[in-house]
């Protein structure tokens, strides 16, 4: 079985969102959420949406940016709202 960097996904209210991506973007989105849902880590086997793995990628890849997490001590922006 693939090991895949994404876990379980929330199922919270959704807030909407409009992006253009690229078609090659979005297939690899749609196989990365095909994946996700054959691994059994998103559902009982049923593929995730792209739509629903964006905001877990991107909460990913901010929490390893050491950059980033330097730069938010800095400005004092050291809490989420929400958190």
């Amino acid at each position: 079985m693939t090991k895949l960097k994404l876990g379980p996904i929330a199922d919270d209210t959704p807030v909407k969102l409009t992006v253009e991506l690229p078609a090659c973007l979005h297939r690899d989105l749609t196989l990365y959420g095909e994946l996700l849902g054959r691994s059994g880590t998103g559902g009982q086997g049923v593929a995730v949406p792209p739509q629903k793995l964006v905001v877990p990628m991107l909460e990913r890849f901010l929490a390893s940016d050491r950059g980033f997490a330097k730069a938010r001590r800095s400005v004092g922006a050291g809490r989420r709202p929400g958190d």
